[in-house]
């Protein structure tokens, strides 16, 4: 039995700012069901609401908080553990993040690191660099810090069981079913974690895709439209 269905961002449904040809459509079908619907995204460089306002523009009739983004699974990961980071991010991506960075009085207890190229200077650098050395914990998706520092970073996002698992909330695996564009962070890595693996043959796709990883996608499909179509018939059945 379907309960959830988890679909890529950027090659799934749109390509910039052009939305794959009758997604829209398509996304409209799909929330008409029962089903539960997620946005799943590894972006770490746009906040929710500004994925909210893309998607709304291109005409997508999405729920803010359908949108489950790394920045997203990174800040679940603070508020659980009660940590005080430094923020390593755009200023787009801080929004994710109001009130929640460490006081500048205190000492950094964990270093977020995202794609931020205004935070990769050696000042800063420098700065978590000395954090992560006093036993701060590395949380993020770019590592780069954790080679130098000689520590374990913590991975948010795609393909990280875990990322699947937080979007899913308290829907078992095996009912849920993910659709993307990229064979090894979509598709495989939902597969691992024990989740039905939709190919779209557009965005990042590439022929021949599904044949780079062990486990043949449980679909391959021209692109979302046709995903759509076919989680439909099953659902019927």
């Amino acid at each position: 039995m379907i309960r959830a269905v988890l679909i890529d961002l950027s090659g799934t449904l749109h390509i910039e700012n052009q939305a794959i040809p009758g997604a829209v459509e398509a996304l409209k079908k799909l929330l008409q069901t029962s089903l539960t619907i997620k946005f799943v995204t590894n972006t770490t460089k746009e906040s929710q609401n500004f994925l909210y306002n893309r998607l709304t523009a291109l005409g997508f009739p999405v729920q803010k908080e359908q949108i489950f983004s790394s920045l997203a699974a990174a800040r679940a990961l603070i508020v659980n553990k009660k940590l005080k980071p430094m923020l390593l991010l755009s200023p787009e991506a801080l929004e994710d993040f109001e009130g929640l960075a460490c006081p500048k009085n205190e000492n950094p207890n964990a270093v977020v690191i995202g794609l931020a190229p205004n935070e990769f200077h050696y000042e800063r650098l420098n700065d978590a660099f000395k954090c992560l050395l006093n036993g701060a914990e590395l949380i993020g998706i770019h590592a780069g810090l954790e080679y130098s520092a000689q520590c374990t970073a913590t991975i948010v996002g795609k393909p990280q069981n875990m990322f699947f698992y937080s979007a899913l909330d308290n829907i078992r695996p095996e009912e849920a079913i993910m659709i993307g564009d990229d064979v090894t962070d979509d598709v495989e890595g939902a597969m691992k974690a024990g989740i039905k693996g939709y190919l779209v043959q557009t965005g990042k796709y590439q022929p021949g895709d599904e044949h780079k990883i062990c486990t043949t996608p449980d679909a391959v499909v021209p692109s979302f439209v046709e995903a759509v179509e076919k989680i439909l018939l099953e659902i019927k059945q």
